[in-house]
């Protein structure tokens, strides 16, 4: 897997029919080595293919192929002509080429890559466009509610020139071949071009890293990612907004990244791409956290950016099969990813020490802060964004179940911050609820920094994750549907945000007595308890846990003022009403009767002016009697 640079010749530049030569320097024959403090960097033409490698040429590693670009009709049909090409490097050699040509890169104290992703420190969801064509356009969700923004293919393609045109300017380019999929009956294999040695090396983390023999016989990718980041589209070119594209062609398997180097724009597309081509085979993709217990029993984890999916799911008990992407097929589930990419904004060892102890050599470290001196990290500093993040191998984490697969989820687990405060902190889901509450994808943020916002507000993702969508979130519920009746799994709403009062009023839920909610839905307790349905939304709430106080367990009980809890939980309820309303077309994707039974599955709020008279008291009348689970 040690592999190496190679040179391109003049000669070979005739060998691509789409370069553009106006972009390429002039001044001096490609294959001129550069200098640097009067040393020459390359050996002289007559021993070019073996010179340009870190390796003498009778000691290359085994799978070292100095004609990687020369010979692959991936680069003739591409038009890429890069002056040299680092073809799946190790992460120590990575780690040089990004200290030595990429500014703002250190090695932190415990030999973590800390790097910058420039102007954009997240996705650009709104910049992300996916190409119209007849083959696929009547199976994906266009509208004004749907992640894909229409490009056509001609629009594609310029961008994907304008990218590739880029890149063939540069001193250095970055290739990752690499799989996606840990089930060997689903694999693809994945090619990522790039200028950035971070980016290779975070997609040396992310994806499943061939051995030396699969990479020797890689072939030609399934799919490529073009990441052109560091030069902007033209927002002049149609369908562009501004000078960040993200694009996807499924007809050509390919997409282009311009106008930003926020490396998780790579990760999610190939998610993207997941979410196409794993449902059109009947296999479910799953914006999840999955684990599994000593007797194989799998979980799923569904939720939002700060619900706890990654840290619940890191749990020391249970080996992790994956942090955040997943397919549910005919045999079990497997992790489409081969690493980790955790948030680290307040990041402790007491509360996640998997998480922390993976911070180490091989690590990239994206957007922190850290003590110029000592190298030391902050995790708690949001100096230049909230979002700061770690990206390592799935084997860092120490009880990694590997390969990554495990058998049929026997509990899905959805995660809400509800900062309202009204949700239970678990409640039992039936099949329908489980669609409606899926689909909805609710979490809620706190007031930021805006003047006069005191309110937190609702945020609703489609099946936990919408900007990655394909299809219409209808199509995934009724496949997770099918698949939870076929194998008996059960479904769980747990809320890991406030209680006893919205945000400002109430605290936030303890974790020890989330995790005791995930360890009684492990151990088969709540299968067995007592349940009380609750008004408005119909949850089955259970009346005891071990390990949880009572009282929190009906959020009712511990807001001082009832008739407030009453007014939240009715408008709440409102909202995911309103929310719906995005999905209105789901009838043509999955049928009328399956559309109107996704709709039984959610809350019937009442008129607000009802509720302000009535107030709890008629909320508490309506609610079921307690009922044996």
């Amino acid at each position: 897997m040690f592999h190496s640079m190679l040179p391109l010749t003049n000669h070979s530049l005739s060998h691509w029919k789409h370069t553009s030569p106006s972009l390429l320097p002039a001044s001096r024959s490609i294959c001129q080595p550069r200098t640097r403090q009067g040393t020459s960097l390359a050996k002289p033409e007559t021993h070019r293919a073996a010179a340009m490698l870190r390796y003498p040429s009778d000691t290359m590693p085994s799978g070292t192929d100095p004609k990687f670009l020369l010979d692959s009709s991936f680069a003739k049909e591409s038009g890429l002509a890069p002056r040299q090409v680092y073809r799946n490097l190790p992460p120590a050699q990575l780690y040089e080429l990004a200290l030595a040509f990429e500014p703002g890169t250190h090695i932190t104290s415990t030999g973590a890559l800390a790097t910058l992703s420039g102007e954009k420190m997240g996705r650009s969801p709104k910049d992300k466009r996916v190409v119209r064509d007849p083959d696929t356009e009547k199976d994906l969700w266009w509208g004004p509610y749907s992640p894909n923004y229409v490009m056509d293919d001609r629009t594609f393609l310029t961008n994907r020139e304008r990218a590739i045109d880029y890149l063939n300017t540069l001193d250095r380019i970055f290739v990752v071949d690499a799989f996606v999929n840990w089930d060997p009956a689903s694999r693809l294999k994945i090619r990522v071009v790039t200028s950035r040695a971070y980016h290779a090396l975070f997609m040396h983390n992310m994806l499943i890293r061939p051995t030396a023999e699969e990479l020797e016989n890689f072939g030609e990718p399934d799919f490529v990612i073009y990441n052109a980041g560091a030069f902007p589209a033209n927002k002049y070119t149609n369908f562009m907004t501004s000078q960040t594209s993200i694009d996807l062609s499924l007809k050509h398997k390919e997409m282009v990244i311009l106008g930003t180097m926020y490396a998780g724009e790579m990760k999610k597309g190939v998610f993207t791409l997941m979410h196409y081509m794993m449902p059109m085979q009947g296999k479910l993709s799953l914006h999840s956290g999955c684990n599994m217990g000593a007797a194989g029993d799998v979980t799923l984890f569904f939720g939002l950016s700060g619900t706890g999916k990654t840290t619940l799911s890191a749990d020391p008990k249970r080996p992790l099969i994956g942090d955040d992407e997943h397919v549910w097929c005919d045999t079990g589930v497997f992790n489409i990813e081969g690493g980790c990419y955790a948030k680290c904004i307040g990041l402790k060892q007491e509360t996640e020490p998997e998480i922390w102890n993976a911070i180490r050599f091989g690590t990239v470290l994206e957007n922190v802060d850290y003590d110029p001196l000592t190298r030391v990290v902050d995790y708690e500093s949001q100096k230049l964004t909230e979002n700061t993040r770690a990206s390592y191998p799935i084997d860092y984490i120490a009880n990694a179940h590997i390969p990554c697969v495990g058998g049929h989820p026997k509990n899905v687990i959805l995660l809400a911050c509800d900062a309202f405060g009204v949700l239970p902190p678990v409640s039992k889901l039936s099949l329908e609820q489980a669609m409606y509450h899926f689909i909805s994808g609710y979490t809620a943020k706190v007031a930021g920094t805006e003047v006069g916002v005191k309110e937190p507000s609702a945020t609703f993702s489609a099946c936990f994750g919408s900007a990655f969508l394909m299809l219409h979130p209808y199509k995934y519920a009724t496949m997770l549907a099918e698949k939870m009746e076929a194998h008996g799994t059960h479904a769980w709403l747990v809320n890991t945000g406030w209680t006893g009062g919205k945000y400002g009023v109430g605290k936030r839920m303890s974790l020890k007595h989330t995790r005791a909610i995930i360890d009684a839905i492990h151990s088969g307790e709540l299968e067995k308890a007592e349940y009380v349905s609750t008004p408005i939304f119909g949850l089955q709430v259970p009346v005891a846990i071990s390990g949880v106080p009572t009282d929190i367990l009906s959020p009712e009980n511990v807001w001082s003022n009832k008739d407030a809890f009453a007014a939240t939980l009715n408008k709440l309820g409102h909202m995911f009403v309103n929310n719906f309303e995005c999905f209105s077309d789901g009838d043509s994707f999955v049928g009328g009767e399956m559309a109107a039974r996704i709709l039984t599955g959610g809350p019937t709020p009442l008129p607000e002016d009802e509720v302000s008279k009535t107030g709890f008291s008629g909320l508490a009348a309506a609610a079921p009697a307690a009922v044996k689970a």
